[in-house]
């Protein structure tokens, strides 16, 4: 129990504070998955590596302590990953000494294990402003106006701190990742809820095809809002916000002097004729006031990496490093090194993690809607945001319930929908739970078969 001392002497009960940050109730599944071994459909991270010359880089980059360089006719007749094998494989024959006895990493110094700049490596942040050129054409970015974070989770703390300040309203769609109100709890910034909720349909049987947005509510939260908080392709629901949608959004940030920070961290996920849009690209009027968060966690199946960045404008990268400095001071070096093989890897990878993930997604919708779940097709992200109530084993329950029953009794972990709102309406309470589509293939399949067997 968490205490501190009252005005009068008394101990307080920190942990009965109402703005008292929780614990996260994603990881909190992911940890009963654990204890009860049941396949874990919670959390949002894949189970599967990174590319093979990400990880290549990185081993590299730890064990020599400073970047590969190619010697005189060494890359004649070679690829880089075939140069990195061949200089692991000498390092580690010599026991990590060069042949005349001396430490591998003495002539340049160890340089990949020690601080990096606070606002990441030069040669980094210039191949992440060269990445949005080569995926969205968006020239007007440098390495200036980019901050390498510790995971796209600190980019966005860092940005609602850098814009932010007490009792200032921060505008998020809901369902929301839980993340956003607890940093607005963090830095005593005022949650305000927009609700996305499936288009209306004529057959009372279906839920919809679509999420969509009352402008008229987005306008009214925003009317008196500091910040909006836009996450596309979405979690949870896996919707991508149109270009009608996002022009909508823009024109009601400027109109209120709102700004606008994003989470892009599933851009590379978005399924049929569904695209991502960069904001400041196609909507150049917003740019001063937009701050993009982006990490390679979820495209690089690095979750663990903690390798972020944020896009942020000019007049704001002083204070944005400054605070960035103070919560983190860096990510970690070796991993910064290594997403520099990351941002170089083919075009084809992108186009196929976007396949692999989509076939995912289609693969756990069919198995879910044979058992009874009434599902939106996710545009993108790889997540399905479900409605439980007309599944006859679930009937009744509450969406903490149903998570639990289908954790201990069904072996699949999945998290409670009302996790995901701030307004607890009487429509989205105990309606929903999310379920991952990120894992392995075996593991979509156990959780199929256990679900079919079982529910």
């Amino acid at each position: 129990m968490s205490n501190r001392i009252d005005s009068s002497g008394g101990d307080v009960n920190i942990d009965d504070d109402p703005h008292a940050v929780q614990e996260s109730q994603i990881r909190k599944m992911t940890r009963l998955a654990i204890e009860y071994q049941a396949v874990n459909l919670s959390q949002g991270f894949p189970n599967e590596s990174p590319p093979w010359i990400v990880k290549l880089a990185l081993v590299h980059g730890v064990l020599l302590g400073r970047p590969y360089e190619d010697k005189d006719g060494d890359s004649e007749g070679s690829t880089i990953e075939e140069r990195l094998q061949l200089s692991l494989s000498n390092m580690i024959s010599l026991d990590g000494n060069n042949s005349d006895g001396s430490a591998t990493s003495a002539a340049g110094g160890d340089q990949l294990n020690q601080y990096s700049p606070p606002c990441g490596r030069l040669d980094l942040r210039s191949s992440i402003a060269n990445y949005y050129q080569r995926f969205y054409n968006y020239g007007d970015v440098g390495a200036e106006d980019i901050t390498v974070t510790l995971g796209a989770t600190e980019a966005l703390a860092s940005a609602l701190r850098t814009i932010g300040r007490p009792g200032d309203k921060c505008v998020i769609f809901e369902p929301f990742h839980e993340l956003y109100p607890s940093q607005c709890q963090l830095f005593y910034l005022e949650p305000v809820y927009v609700t996305l909720r499936p288009e209306p349909n004529e057959n009372a049987d279906e839920i919809g095809t679509n999420w969509t947005y009352d402008q008229k509510e987005l306008e009214e939260a925003l009317s008196n809002a500091k910040i909006l908080v836009l996450n596309t392709p979405h979690n949870p629901t896996g919707k991508v916000f149109s270009k009608s949608e996002l022009a909508n959004i823009v024109a009601l940030c400027l109109k209120f002097d709102v700004y606008l920070v994003t989470d892009e961290i599933y851009e590379h996920m978005c399924y049929n004729d569904h695209v991502h849009i960069c904001i400041p690209h196609e909507f150049p009027q917003i740019k001063h006031r937009t701050l993009i968060c982006n990490s390679i966690g979820k495209s690089a199946s690095a979750t663990g990496w903690r390798l972020g960045w944020c896009v942020h404008p000019p007049h704001l990268r002083n204070t944005y490093r400054g605070i960035h400095d103070q919560l983190a001071v860096m990510s970690p070096h070796p991993m910064q090194y290594a997403a520099l093989s990351y941002l170089t890897l083919p075009n084809e990878y992108f186009s196929d993690l976007s396949c692999k993930y989509h076939r995912r997604v289609s693969k756990l919708e069919v198995a879910l809607k044979a058992t009874g779940f009434r599902v939106i097709s996710p545009q993108g992200a790889y997540y399905l945001f479900v409605n439980y109530t007309s599944v006859p084993g679930l009937a009744g329950m509450t969406s903490e319930q149903a998570a639990m029953h289908l954790l201990k009794n069904i072996g699949v972990a999945c998290v409670p929908g009302d996790n995901f709102y701030g307004t607890k309406h009487p429509t989205t309470r105990n309606q929903y739970l999310r379920f991952a589509a990120c894992r392995s293939d075996d593991d979509l399949d156990e959780a199929i078969q256990l679900l079919k067997m079982k529910l």
